[in-house]
């Protein structure tokens, strides 16, 4: 991967190799594949390091920091109707998918951080959840439904 700065990887744009939005046709999502969670780990600890704020950096602070990050997500579609919130979010300016993309980096961040001062290797953690998510909700019984587990 190029080196690139903290800046350029944390407000990364939302446009793909061509200029243009991903969100444009029907066609599946997907994300970019060059930067992997341990990779967003090991940037932001320099940030911090740099900056000498690990003495700072207490999960708790890391918690309390991330969820101040999720309500700014959660103002973004405050009072939105549910037609402004589709799938892609057409309706919305450039400026305010960017303005989503900053708050959704933020709290990315924060998470890659909180499992790393907790000591959790967050992707064996997903892997993990996902296998006991099958085991809760196979297919057979829960598809088209929206009941939770303990419901069927």
């Amino acid at each position: 991967m190029e080196k690139e700065s903290s800046k350029t990887i944390i407000h990364h744009n939302l446009t793909n190799e061509n200029g243009s939005n991903p969100d444009s046709n029907e066609s599946e999502f997907q994300f970019t594949q060059d930067l992997s969670l341990e990779s967003i780990r090991k940037l932001h600890n320099k940030f911090v390091t740099e900056r000498n704020w690990e003495q700072y950096h207490s999960p708790r602070n890391i918690m309390m920091a991330m969820v101040g990050e999720i309500g700014e997500i959660a103002e973004l579609f405050q009072w939105r109707n549910d037609s402004d919130c589709q799938v892609g979010l057409h309706s919305w300016t450039d400026e305010q998918r960017n303005a989503l993309g900053e708050e959704l980096s933020d709290v990315l961040i924060y998470l890659t951080r909180l499992a790393d001062r907790c000591h959790i290797d967050l992707p064996k953690a997903v892997l993990d959840k996902m296998k006991k998510n099958e085991e809760k909700y196979p297919i057979d019984k829960v598809f088209g439904s929206s009941k939770k587990y303990n419901m069927y």
